[in-house]
């Protein structure tokens, strides 16, 4: 029998009583003031009267846990988090769209103002507001999709022109979309205000990863510190460090790399800015813009009692959430995919039996290797790469 109905904190937190242990409490006095015999089951009023006291009890507990829970950022949800972290200087990062550079041929000379193109799934992708082709007849501009959120354009999709302008002749895109975001999550809030504290601490490698972090639309970052006399095994030359990162301004990362490495140390990437020092000199910074690794997975069901295709899509789903949860460069640990594609145990999970499960970088041979990401890379994997082959 608990000693309180009031939540109490000690060194594991706060706590509260269960509402079952709160009606308990609230019956056993009852029967102490008017003795055992009184009649208080559920069907009877004062039952009933006691069970309300109960509730309105454990919800003023609720409150009451969530109130404290708010005032850290481990702990904090929604707007509470948001508010927690402007501590640190930072704020939620809203959502962003996908953006993919297309190539526009038409006649010289030919304005489009207010354009916009259509991929090969329907959704429409806005061109800046005036475009001028110029006497090369082709021109390079960036398109940005009009829903929010990771919209996929593969490469060779956007080939409708959805605003018909006179002149303007076609339009291509080379190259895949650039993924934007959804609203940031907590989780993905709780790690960036993890990140930001290490920003102002002694060591460089954490300083840096604090600091690029911190910049709007960065969304994950690696650093790769080769300290030896000799390139390593991902080919990092000698005393050099290697900067992996996700989304962000390329200017902004590169001077937020420039101020927090030592100086002289020199930096490995594919993409390369050049950045003023205070003492007037340029000095030009490289890093490696994260590339994605798909991955494909193909899964044999053998489909029980309650099994059905929303069942499927839950695996689907799950199977490549757990894959894009990976850390940049992590691999792809065959037998680990087991229990996302359980579900994690959920109770739909026992609707079905898994009769097979393999892998593969998209294009090869599926089979039940672990499969080595790059380290510029990270794993990458949509529900429809999730092939699922359902027997009775």
């Amino acid at each position: 029998m608990i000693t309180t109905t009031a939540p109490t904190i000690g060194a594991s937190g706060i706590s509260a009583p269960t509402y079952a242990e709160i009606l308990a409490y609230l019956q056993a006095k009852m029967q102490a003031i008017y003795g055992d015999d009184i009649y208080i089951d559920p069907d009877s009023q004062d039952g009933q009267f006691i069970a309300i006291q109960a509730l309105a009890i454990s919800d003023a507990n609720a409150a009451a846990i969530l109130a404290y829970n708010s005032l850290s950022p481990s702990t904090a949800q929604t707007s509470a988090l948001s508010n927690n972290v402007k501590i640190n200087g930072l704020t939620r990062n809203v959502a962003s769209y996908s953006t993919v550079t297309v190539t526009l041929v038409g006649v010289a000379g030919t304005i489009i103002s207010g354009g916009s193109v259509q991929d090969a799934s329907g959704n429409l992708w806005s061109l800046p507001s005036k475009v001028t082709i110029p006497s090369s007849g082709t021109v390079d501009v960036t398109a940005t999709c009009q829903t929010e959120g990771a919209t996929v354009a593969a490469a060779a999709s956007l080939t409708t022109i959805a605003t018909p302008t006179l002149g303007w002749q076609s339009v291509s895109n080379a190259a895949a979309a650039t993924l934007g975001d959804a609203v940031e999550t907590d989780a993905q809030l709780r790690v960036r205000q993890a990140n930001s504290t290490m920003a102002p601490s002694q060591g460089p490698a954490d300083g840096i990863v604090g600091a690029i972090s911190d910049i709007t639309g960065v969304t994950r970052v690696k650093l790769y510190d080769n300290n030896t006399s000799a390139a390593d095994s991902n080919g990092i030359p000698a005393y050099t460090l290697a900067l992996v990162v996700e989304g962000g301004d390329a200017e902004a990362i590169a001077s937020a790399f420039a101020l927090r490495k030592a100086p002289g140390v020199p930096t490995a990437g594919t993409t390369t800015q050049t950045v003023t020092t205070p003492g007037g000199s340029s000095v030009p910074i490289n890093f490696y813009a994260l590339g994605e690794t798909t991955i494909s997975v193909a899964i044999g069901l053998k489909a029980g009692s309650g099994y059905s295709s929303a069942v499927g899509e839950l695996i689907q789903e799950a199977v490549a959430a757990w894959i894009n949860a990976l850390d940049i460069g992590a691999p792809v640990v065959w037998n680990r995919l087991y229990i996302p594609a359980n579900l994690s145990g959920d109770s739909s999970s026992s609707t079905y039996e898994i009769t097979s499960l393999e892998i593969c970088i998209s294009g090869g041979a599926l089979g039940t290797a672990d499969l080595a990401i790059p380290f510029n890379s990270a794993a990458y994997c949509t529900a429809d790469d999730v092939v699922l082959a359902v027997t009775s």
